[in-house]
């Protein structure tokens, strides 16, 4: 005689692949964590504040317009590469992956740039090597128009900025790398022979960066250094509305070429949101050219405030939408 609980079914458990999403979800997150308290740490929120209070509305409100428009800008560019990727998503629906992956904008090493990949796994069904191209163009695309952003407005700045060149070079060194198929996938073949390890992994790789093919493509090239051009000339144009209302006028050329410098040496740190880096650089290269301490320093927080932060509560805003939405286009 068989017993009763013979036929009672097991208790479904969570599928393993569950499991993994949700620790990948809570590592990211805690990430975001370390991040955010490293920034809130470093941000000088007295001084920024009183600073702020010394503003106009309308003057704060510009400030977060011209950074608006720099998001919604890249977030078009971000669509463009997906539509020429052939990944079948729609405007909006890039748009939420792009402003949502702010919320990870301050995670060591970026690594917040899987959520994207993450959340587009889960709506389209594809594979994360498939997808990295996507993330490595847009990232190369933000340094092409940023080192053509430095090099013109440092040309058109008066006295210069020392060290502008090596890090003009560099930006575009790495965004050359990172739009060459072939050269990428050989730099990749040296180090997985350099290592001899991991070979799924680095196959992968040769993988993703053979895919990057299908940017060359001269329309999808010029509108997206177009988008990014705009979208970056807007953010220094800030910063020189920001000095002058602050009554540090150094020129608009001399302005938006030490906010790039300052952005690109913060990023090539490899730090959470470029913290530390971009600041230092930024208060150093305004006393260089005369500026004092107690305005470079409130001028540095509140630049920051309006740019960093602001896309970081941008993102935060939109990371629960995007979260919940992947989870009903799960396939």
């Amino acid at each position: 005689m068989s017993s009763t609980f013979e036929n009672t079914p097991a208790p479904k458990r969570p599928l393993p692949h569950k499991w993994r999403d949700r620790a990948l979800l809570g590592g990211l997150l805690v990430l975001l964590g370390i991040g955010l308290i490293g920034l809130v740490s470093a941000t000088g929120w007295r001084e920024t504040l009183d600073q702020i209070g010394r503003l106009h509305l309308w003057q704060i409100a510009g400030l977060l317009g011209l950074s608006l428009a720099n998001y919604l800008l890249r977030a078009l560019r971000w669509h463009v590469l997906a539509h020429r990727l052939g990944l079948p998503t729609g405007l909006f629906q890039d748009a939420r992956h792009f402003l949502g992956g702010f919320a990870m904008s301050v995670t060591p090493g970026r690594v917040g740039e899987l959520v994207r990949m993450r959340w587009l796994k889960r709506e389209t069904g594809w594979a994360v090597e498939r997808t990295a191209p996507l993330v490595l163009m847009d990232r190369a695309g933000d340094l092409a128009v940023m080192a053509l952003i430095l090099g013109l407005s440092v040309s058109l700045a008066a006295g210069g900025i020392a060290g502008a060149l090596p890090v003009t070079l560099l930006a575009f060194g790495a965004a050359i790398i990172a739009t060459r198929p072939r050269l990428l996938a050989a730099l990749i073949t040296y180090f997985y022979r350099a290592t001899g390890r991991a070979a799924r992994l680095f196959a992968r790789a040769r993988g993703a960066a053979r895919s990057l093919s299908r940017f060359t493509h001269g329309p999808t090239l010029i509108a997206a250094l177009g988008l990014g051009l705009i979208g970056w000339l807007a953010e220094g144009y800030a910063f020189h509305l920001l000095l002058g209302w602050m009554g540090a006028d150094i020129g608009l050329w001399k302005a938006v070429a030490i906010f790039v410098f300052s952005t690109l040496a913060g990023g090539l740190t490899g730090a959470p949101g470029g913290l530390g880096g971009a600041e230092a650089a930024m208060v150093a290269l305004l006393s260089l050219d005369g500026v004092p301490l107690e305005v470079s320093v409130p001028a540095t927080a509140v630049i920051r405030l309006t740019t960093l932060w602001f896309a970081i509560a941008i993102g935060l805003a939109v990371f629960p939408l995007a979260e919940r939405a992947s989870q009903k286009g799960r396939k």
